[in-house]
């Protein structure tokens, strides 16, 4: 039985990520063919369109800043909260007396050191990972802010677009990356509360990803008079 028990980890854990890391396999093939099924996709589409509407200058401009200005704080702030947790784990790491290293009877599964070592150095590099995302998204927001402050100077539509883009993938990327931070932090209790969390959270991340509200035709944006002034 303790056998068993010691290999609980060895079983339920490879499942447990093999079954997330199959699911967002099958979300950015779903991203990437038909975008419009997924709420990802859904508002890539709508940004980009967005973007086009907001380059036409005129009063757009402080609007699409505005709106850029709130992403910017809402990526800060998250980093902030990421940047946190990472510092309170890895004190947690270097306090040999914490919850977990302790001989739990609580937690059925391995409780060696190395199996211990392992969780906390899992949770800290989802979290690390994390905070590297929210700050790319940023940086790339910043860069949406600057191209966009100048539409006068004939900036490229879909340079801007990129970056909006990536700004979003990389925000969506460190949301995923904390749900594989919470995985772990549920492998903590042991390698059975680990499986069926991720089980419950890769049905309602289906559920949440998949997208039925059809996409919007936008109209053409009409270009502003001063800009045509400008072109002419």
């Amino acid at each position: 039985m303790g056998f068993a028990v010691a290999n609980l980890d060895l079983i339920l854990v490879p499942a447990g990520l093999l079954m997330m890391f199959t699911y967002h396999l099958y979300l950015i093939y779903q991203i990437l063919k038909y975008p419009s099924t997924t709420v990802i996709g859904f508002e890539n589409l709508n940004r980009i369109a967005w973007v086009e509407h907001m380059m036409q200058g005129g009063g757009n401009t402080s609007l699409a800043l505005n709106v850029i200005s709130i992403n910017v704080w809402g990526v800060i702030y998250l980093a902030i909260i990421t940047l946190t947790l990472t510092s309170l784990i890895g004190a947690l790491l270097g306090n040999p007396s914490s919850f977990l290293s302790q001989d739990n009877v609580l937690i059925l599964g391995d409780t060696s050191s190395t199996t211990v070592s392992l969780k906390y150095i899992s949770i800290l590099l989802s979290f690390i990972l994390a905070f590297g995302s929210f700050v790319q998204s940023a940086r790339y927001f910043v860069q949406a802010d600057f191209y966009i402050s100048t539409p006068i100077a004939n900036m490229p539509v879909n340079q801007v677009q990129r970056s909006v883009i990536r700004a979003n993938n990389f925000w969506h990327l460190g949301l995923r990356l904390l749900y594989f931070a919470m995985a772990f932090l549920f492998w903590s209790f042991g390698p059975i509360p680990m499986f069926v969390s991720i089980m419950i959270m890769v049905v309602l991340l289906f559920f949440l990803d998949s997208n039925s509200t059809p996409l919007h035709h936008y109209r053409p944006a009409a270009k502003h008079p001063e800009k045509k002034k400008v072109e002419d």
